[in-house]
């Protein structure tokens, strides 16, 4: 489903270019689920960006779905992005003025389905927040909002999500609880990366690709 070949990413140029990737290489099959550790600094959401087609590789492939994604035009990307990958980010990234509803519909807006507010429900009633639906932001606590932003993610059964930290603003009790839900997306077939620097957090993959200084050193199937 998704191959990485030979990824690098130069930031800057001469002397003073960093490498932020070197090399880096790895396949997933559909309905894996993989963690990418290592310490700061050591490429991990630069390599969720380029597999997301937030950032732009220097040099190697990135292909999705049999298709070659990382050399595709600003529009064309944008579509893969509505269509096949979904981002849940650290810090939630909703509207403040919709609703949790209205947040998780943002997607099927920008898609031209204007009328699946059902499906919208269903999916908050499965997090668990259906009857927090037509509250707002600021009315949600945090692991309400994550659960937000798991819902506007899935709500186009995107074949890959990526997710960068998604307990990195959470208690261990709210972050375990969205643990779980991965868990149980993923037992369904949902495929998954996940940026992490908690060690606990990662042993929910099946495997895990440790990055230190750009570089694959380790990878560890469970």
């Amino acid at each position: 489903m998704l191959e990485i070949k030979g990824v690098t990413k130069v930031y800057g140029q001469g002397a003073g270019s960093v490498a932020a990737l070197k090399d880096v290489s790895f396949q997933m099959g559909k309905g894996d689920f993989i963690a990418v550790v290592g310490p700061s600094g050591s490429g991990k959401s630069t390599l969720l960006n380029i597999i997301g087609g937030l950032d732009r590789l220097s040099c190697g492939e990135v292909v999705l779905d049999g298709e070659r994604i990382d050399n595709l035009g600003e529009d064309a990307l944008v579509n893969v992005r509505r269509g096949k990958i979904s981002y849940v980010f650290q810090q939630y990234h909703l509207l403040p003025s919709l609703t949790a509803l209205e947040n998780v519909l943002l997607p099927l807006t920008f898609c031209g389905n204007n009328g699946m507010r059902r499906k919208a429900l269903e999916l908050l009633e499965r997090m668990g927040l259906g009857k927090r639906a037509h509250h707002k932001p600021a009315e949600l606590s945090g692991g309400e909002q994550q659960r937000v932003a798991i819902a506007r993610a899935l709500v186009n059964q995107p074949l890959l999500t990526l997710a960068d930290e998604p307990t990195g603003n959470m208690d261990q009790k709210t972050g375990g609880e969205i643990l779980d839900l991965f868990d149980q997306l993923n037992r369904e077939g949902r495929s998954i990366i996940m940026v992490t620097h908690n060690p606990e957090a990662a042993k929910r993959a099946r495997e895990i690709i440790s990055l230190q200084d750009g570089q694959i050193v380790n990878r560890t199937r469970r």
